[in-house]
């Protein structure tokens, strides 16, 4: 099963070290924003929220967050694409958008080159989940599996887009597992967890941190993270992989600028941002929902995304995955 070989080589090459930027002015940017293709209240929302105060004065005198939820976050690309490209506008996305859609979409509304690479922000694992509508009583993917067999009507499973990263390991579980669960794909985590928790889907397949509340409050039930290793946040959980499914794949996030924004405006934006992502308070908040910040420079990061486009490529003709599986 592919990893995020490509991802892991970046970080070891340096893009956790190094001497920060220097101090960054907002060299005329009155009121900066920040776009987010999903809702208020999941993952990427709450992160781009916290990097906006922080930007508050060194880059721009107001940052604000746009949601244009819609589409898997499709929307949210879309936007950016269609934005004056004079540093004012910056899209917070998960790789899905840019690495996945690509491929599994039969046409989209945007490619890769409508979009500037600025930095790295950082990475979590997808984890599965259950609800209330799965009896206490099942602890384990092997459990989950053989419950949705003896309950076909009700093994749903929930993502944050049709596909994207949580719905493709939804479909390689799903075939792993033998088991016939019917994929409803969301407008973002938010209210697929709100669904999860009112029971009308058995099980939810998203971001880590969009959970961990949940987990400990004892209203879901985490069964299997998707990357290589445990979660540092979810210590307990094993891997997908440790139980048996070969699964080992984590997602990491970015912000991009529209594509014709000058290099100096996309220095610029970079330096900011690696200045606020490196801060420890930030790291800290991060891992409060699951989430390991990790900044770049652009080229750094536009090296990640071609990589990681190709590897995706690969895979989607390997395993035949679309948005419609």
């Amino acid at each position: 099963m592919h990893t995020r070989r490509r991802f892991l080589r970046a970080a070891a090459l340096g893009l956790l070290g190094g001497a920060l930027p220097t101090a960054v002015r907002a060299q005329g940017i009155e009121t900066a924003k920040i776009l987010v293709g999903f809702p208020p209240g999941g993952t990427t929302d709450v992160m781009a929220r916290k990097i906006a105060e922080k930007l508050r004065g060194p880059y721009a005198r107001s940052v604000i967050v746009e949601n244009r939820p819609g589409a898997g976050g499709q929307l949210g690309v879309t936007a950016l694409r269609d934005s004056p490209a004079d540093g004012s506008t910056l899209l917070l996305t998960p790789s899905s958008m840019l690495t996945i859609y690509p491929h599994t979409f039969k046409s989209l509304q945007y490619k890769l080159e409508d979009v500037a690479p600025v930095s790295l922000a950082m990475y979590t694992h997808h984890v599965l989940s259950v609800g209330p509508a799965v009896p206490d009583s099942v602890k384990t993917l092997k459990e989950f599996f053989a419950w949705a067999k003896a309950n076909p009507d009700k093994a749903t499973y929930g993502s944050p887009g049709a596909g994207s990263m949580p719905h493709l390991i939804g479909v390689l579980l799903t075939k792993a597992g033998g088991a016939d669960l019917r994929h409803a794909p969301y407008r973002g985590s938010a209210p697929g967890i709100q669904d999860l928790l009112g029971g009308q889907i058995a099980a939810f397949l998203g971001p880590a941190g969009d959970v961990i509340a949940h987990s400990k409050a004892g209203k879901v039930r985490v069964l299997g993270v998707s990357g290589k290793e445990r979660d540092a946040f979810l210590p307990a959980v094993p891997t997908m992989r440790e139980q048996g499914y070969a699964i080992a794949l984590r997602e990491w996030y970015a912000f991009f600028m529209p594509a014709k924004s000058s290099a100096d405006a996309v220095q610029r934006a970079s330096a900011a941002l690696q200045q606020v992502i490196t801060q420890p308070d930030v790291a800290e908040f991060g891992r409060q929902f699951g989430m390991e910040m990790l900044s770049s420079t652009p080229r750094q990061l536009a090296d990640v995304l071609k990589a990681d486009a190709a590897e995706w490529s690969s895979l989607a003709r390997e395993t035949g995955f679309t948005a419609d599986s």
